[in-house]
């Protein structure tokens, strides 16, 4: 598979999600929130992941909590998933035509990074996926208020780097994503179409 990313011509600042879009995370994101829903009488399939993807950390236990009707507090079961996923964090691997575009493109272009994780956790992906370097700016969950399908990350990403959002190029893997990328006015490359991921037993 991994065939190159095709970047317009036209681009002039480049703007990447990070969960499956720079970093292979979501099969450990998926193990982490089926551990930490597990002690809540949830079970997280990978069907839910799917569809509860792009959605920040707390407000993902909002929906589970109307989804289930439950009334379990989002801090806790948030903060113990994301314990779950920093213990195995370790096992990150690059998304290797991702990040080819990115080394393609650093120095010759503006690059951003807009995500819907928290800014700590964030950082830490990008330096173990040595990608840190090569990124000008990070819009995380810390930095906004309004979370993807909205624009808000990304015309803040367009902003940190100095570029017209109709001048930026999105990449995301997320449905959510696409659609912030769109409503911001961007143009937005779909990176799934480039690489294979396994969650559970499913190979999407």
């Amino acid at each position: 598979m991994n065939q190159m990313i095709e970047v317009s011509p036209n681009a002039k600042g480049l703007i990447f999600d990070l969960d499956g879009t720079i970093a292979d995370t979501m099969p450990i994101h998926f193990i982490a929130w089926r551990n930490a829903a597990a002690r809540f009488g949830i079970d997280f399939t990978t069907t839910l992941f799917a569809e509860l993807a792009g959605i920040p950390l707390y407000p993902t236990v909002e929906k589970l909590n109307e989804m289930f009707d439950k009334n379990i507090d989002p801090q806790e079961m948030g903060d113990a998933k994301e314990l779950e996923y920093e213990n195995n964090m370790h096992l990150v691997k690059p998304i290797e035509p991702v990040i080819q575009v990115i080394e393609r493109f650093h120095g010759k272009l503006p690059i951003a990074v807009g995500t819907g994780g928290c800014r700590r956790i964030s950082e830490k992906v990008l330096k173990l996926v040595k990608m840190d370097i090569y990124i000008d700016g990070l819009v995380s969950a810390n930095d906004i208020v309004h979370s993807k399908p909205h624009p808000e990350t990304f015309l803040k990403c367009a902003e940190l780097i100095g570029v017209k959002p109709d001048d930026c190029v999105v990449f995301e893997d997320g449905i959510l994503g696409m659609k912030a990328a769109e409503a911001a006015g961007m143009e937005v490359i779909d990176v799934t179409k480039y690489y294979k991921v396994t969650i559970g037993e499913e190979v999407y």
